[in-house]
């Protein structure tokens, strides 16, 4: 009788099996891989949002304060389209102006908004 050559297929049982560093130097990939991602979106947040409160802010005549400044209202504009928009039932489609026109428009609301505050008191 002919012996037949057994080949190892790794599966999940045989992942059980391996030496426990390797699992946790690939955990710690995941995690390094996850706080990079992270990083890279806070970064996006605070450019784009950057971008949108100094348009606002050039839009609402009187309103700049500066890169943070611009960061937050950018922001907190980008946050009050998320919330207003779908509310009146309003889509500006989808894509990077589908994003950035919204976030506009609510640092324009927020800007008019501060400028009333400011004035009243």
């Amino acid at each position: 009788m002919r012996h037949q050559r057994q080949v190892f297929i790794p599966t999940l049982a045989s992942a059980a099996l391996l030496p426990t560093g390797l699992l946790a130097q690939d955990t710690t990939a995941e995690l390094v891989g996850g706080g990079i991602g992270l990083a890279i979106g806070l970064v996006i947040v605070v450019v784009i949002g950057a971008i949108v409160g100094w348009l606002a802010s050039l839009i609402v005549r009187g309103s700049g304060g500066g890169f943070w400044s611009d960061v937050l209202v950018g922001i907190g504009g980008a946050l009050i389209a998320r919330f207003l928009f779908p509310a009146l039932g309003l889509s500006l489609g989808s894509g990077i102006v589908g994003a950035i026109l919204p976030a506009l428009i609510g640092a324009v609301i927020l800007l008019l908004v501060l400028k009333l505050i400011r004035r009243a008191s």
